[in-house]
C-alpha cells in the first residue's frame, strides 16, 4: 500500500512565459509550505484523507492572498460570495455549498453537509445558516474583504475589464515590481484563483476538496465548477481530483469526473489522461489546471497556463512550485 500523500493548489492562470514571482508570492509560497508540513504530519499520524483535505483548504481559506475564504474576490456588486465542495472516495459521499457569505470556512460547511448525508448541496443563506448551526465560525462581510481584492475590483470596475481579468493582479497594490506595473495575469481575460487539496491516507482512502471566491466582477448568483461534483471536485476509490480554471468550461466537460473515468483502466497513464482532459477544457475558454492523487500513490499537478500555485507532501518530502519549474 502506498504511503500517505497530500497535494494542494492555489489557482492557475496567465498566458505566455512566466515573468517571475511578484512581491506577494513569497507569502503564498510560505502558506503552501505550512499547509503541506502541518497536514502532512497529521496524515503520517493517521488522520483521515477527508479531514486532511478539509484542514488544508481551511488553512488556504485563511490566507488572504488566495482567492477563497478571507481574501476572496468581489462580485459585480463588490460583495464576497464563496463556493466549496468536498468528496470522500470510499463511498463517494459529498457536500457542497454555493454563494455563502457569512462563514469563515466554506469548506468546513461542505464537510458538515457531507457528514449529515443529505442533501449534497445547499445554497446561499440556507447554507450559511446550516454551517453556523453546525459550529462553523460566523464572520461579517468586512472580515472577508481585503485591500488587495478591493483594489482589484476597483481596477476591474473603472476600466470595464473582462470579468476575472484582475483576479491575480498583484500590481494594484505594488507598482514597483522592478518597473513591471502589470503582472503576468493583467492581460489574461480569465481569472482563476481556486484553492484545492487531494489526499491519500494511511488506510488507502482518498478525498478531494475545493474552495473559491469565484471571479472578480462575476454576476450576482453566478456558480462556477468548484461546488459542482464531477466538474471541479471528484473522489472515488481510485482517484481524487481538484480543478482550477474558468468554471464554465470545467462544467461543460465534467472535467474532474472525465479524468476519473479515464483512469478506471489499470493501464491508464495519469499524466497523459490529465493532459487529455485539459485539452478538452481549453477550447471552451477554460485553460487551467488540476491536481490528482491515485490510490497507488501516483500524483499529477498538470496545468496549461503560465503558472499554477501548487505543492506536494509525499514520503515526508515537500515540493512547491509556481511557474514551469519548482521553486
Amino acid at each position: 500500500m502506498a504511503g500517505p500523500v497530500l497535494v494542494i493548489h492555489g489557482g492557475a492562470g496567465g498566458d505566455g512565459p512566466w515573468k517571475g514571482m511578484t512581491s506577494l508570492d513569497p507569502g503564498r509560497i510560505s502558506c503552501m509550505e505550512n499547509v503541506l508540513s502541518t497536514v502532512g504530519k497529521f496524515l503520517s499520524e493517521g488522520i483521515s484523507a477527508l479531514e486532511a483535505v478539509t484542514i488544508a483548504v481551511e488553512m488556504m481559506e485563511d490566507e488572504p492572498l488566495f482567492n477563497a475564504g478571507k481574501g476572496s474576490v468581489l462580485d459585480e456588486n463588490g460583495q464576497v460570495t464563496m463556493d466549496a465542495s468536498i468528496m470522500r472516495g470510499s463511498d463517494q459521499a459529498a457536500g457542497s455549498v454555493v454563494n455563502v457569505s457569512k462563514v469563515r470556512h466554506p469548506i468546513r460547511v461542505a464537510n458538515a453537509l457531507l457528514q449529515r448525508g443529505w442533501p449534497v448541496m445547499l445554497n446561499g443563506i440556507a447554507a450559511d445558516n446550516f454551517g453556523i448551526e453546525a459550529g462553523v465560525e460566523a464572520v461579517n462581510a468586512d472580515f472577508l474583504v481585503t485591500d488587495l481584492r478591493q483594489a482589484q475590483w476597483k481596477k476591474w470596475h473603472d476600466t470595464r475589464a473582462a470579468i476575472g481579468s484582475t483576479d491575480e493582479d498583484d500590481s494594484v497594490l505594488d507598482h514597483d515590481l522592478e518597473g513591471r506595473v502589470e503582472t503576468e495575469f493583467s492581460d489574461e481575460p480569465q481569472g482563476m484563483g481556486t484553492v484545492g487539496a487531494v489526499a491519500l491516507d494511511v488506510l488507502g482512502n482518498l478525498a478531494a476538496a475545493t474552495s473559491t471566491g469565484g471571479m472578480t466582477g462575476k454576476p450576482s448568483g453566478r456558480i462556477g465548477d468548484t461546488p459542482i461534483i464531477g466538474a471541479g471536485t471528484w473522489a472515488d476509490e481510485r482517484i481524487a481530483i481538484s480543478c482550477t480554471g474558468v468554471g464554465e468550461a470545467y462544467i461543460r466537460t465534467c472535467a474532474a469526473h472525465e479524468l476519473a473515468i479515464r483512469m478506471r483502466n489499470d493501464n491508464s497513464n495519469l499524466e497523459q489522461a490529465s493532459t487529455q482532459v485539459l485539452d478538452m477544457v481549453a477550447p471552451f475558454g477554460g485553460r487551467g489546471g488540476l491536481i490528482s492523487v491515485m490510490a497507488d500513490g501516483r500524483v499529477s499537478l498538470d496545468f496549461q497556463t503560465t503558472l499554477m500555485y501548487r505543492g506536494t507532501w509525499k514520503e515526508k518530502q515537500i515540493e512547491v512550485g509556481i511557474g514551469p519549474e519548482s521553486i
